[in-house]
């Protein structure tokens, strides 16, 4: 015999899958936090003007 199910209840269950997947995905994405954020923007402004000191200007003609 098949089992009963509750569309209603199965629907909001689905529902609630849906929800939690998308939240565990948007955790990944922008579940940083501030301080690694501010230590990966400091990281790339050094590494930027450490570049730009090695730089060579070309002189125009």
């Amino acid at each position: 015999m098949a089992e009963i199910v509750n569309l209603r209840r199965a629907r909001k269950d689905k529902a609630r899958r849906d929800r939690e997947s998308e939240a565990d995905a948007n955790r990944r994405r922008f579940g940083r936090t501030k301080a690694e954020k501010s230590a990966d923007k400091d990281a790339e402004t050094r590494a930027r003007r450490s570049l730009d000191a090695k730089r060579l200007d070309r002189e125009k003609p």
